[in-house]
């Protein structure tokens, strides 16, 4: 199973970026992937906060954009979007403790640990440093 981190639906979101194109064709392979595929809740958020930003590259997506593009995934695409289960609070800052995360990384790890909890065996993403505990590989689709 498939994870998918913010930034890969950053960018399959927004046609004027570089990685437009690659992103969406990784998020069709995530699809087509017969193991399925999932976005943990977290992610749903960061997206929607960075892509309806005001600051944001270009003009600002507006919320029933973002919206629309993430009900595309699911209704369309066959994904899945990840709840965290009773005790997940604990368990992450156990793992936090455990790991010694610190600072932003927490939010990496928040993700990470939501998607092995659904099965996940890899999450994809661009970011070089993404923080993902033992069990779920990092693969940058790009």
């Amino acid at each position: 199973m498939i994870a998918i981190d913010t930034n890969l639906l950053v960018y399959a979101h927004r046609e004027a970026l570089i990685e437009h194109r690659a992103a969406r064709q990784a998020l069709e392979r995530a699809a087509a992937d017969r193991q399925g595929w999932g976005i943990p809740l977290p992610t749903i958020v960061e997206f929607c906060s960075v892509v309806t930003h005001p600051a944001a590259t270009g003009r600002p997506s507006t919320a029933a954009e973002a919206r629309g593009f993430l009900q595309a995934l699911v209704r369309d695409g066959g994904s899945h979007v990840w709840l965290p289960s009773p005790g997940f609070d604990e368990r992450l800052l156990e793992a936090a403790v455990d790991a010694r995360v610190k600072g932003p990384r927490i939010f990496d790890l928040q993700i990470a640990l939501l998607a092995l909890e659904h099965g996940a065996r890899e999450i994809w993403t661009h970011d070089r440093h993404f923080l993902a505990p033992p069990g779920l590989r990092v693969v940058d689709p790009l």
